[in-house]
């Protein structure tokens, strides 16, 4: 497969389009998780379980992107399009955290 420079700076703009969009994510508010039964703090576990993974896909995908030489500051988009996954994570985690210790407050059957 040949990519024209056409087709390079598409996919650069691409990936940044993409993290600019994958690093909008909610902030942590540990009152929201008050108000919600055992089971809703289930399913959101496992929902930011999903997202976290999904993430980190995206991230080894972008890591692992052949740029080439010639186009000047690829490496540079590439470096900071993970650095915007790995940031997105760590607030994932933190959100996953909030959720489990509200979890073992509320549930009995989450010890």
């Amino acid at each position: 497969m040949k990519f024209t420079p056409t087709a390079i700076l598409a996919m650069t703009g691409l990936l940044l389009f993409a993290a600019g969009c994958s690093s909008t994510v909610a902030s942590i508010n540990p009152a929201k998780y008050d108000k919600m039964s055992c089971q809703e703090l289930n399913s959101e576990l496992g929902d930011t379980a999903t997202d976290i993974s999904r993430t980190a896909i995206a991230r080894g995908k972008v890591a692992n992107t052949s740029v080439p030489n010639w186009l000047l500051g690829g490496e540079r988009v590439k470096a900071a399009v993970a650095n915007r996954e790995t940031a997105k994570i760590e607030r994932l985690q933190q959100q996953q955290q909030a959720i489990v210790a509200m979890r073992k407050q509320r549930c009995p059957s989450a010890q």
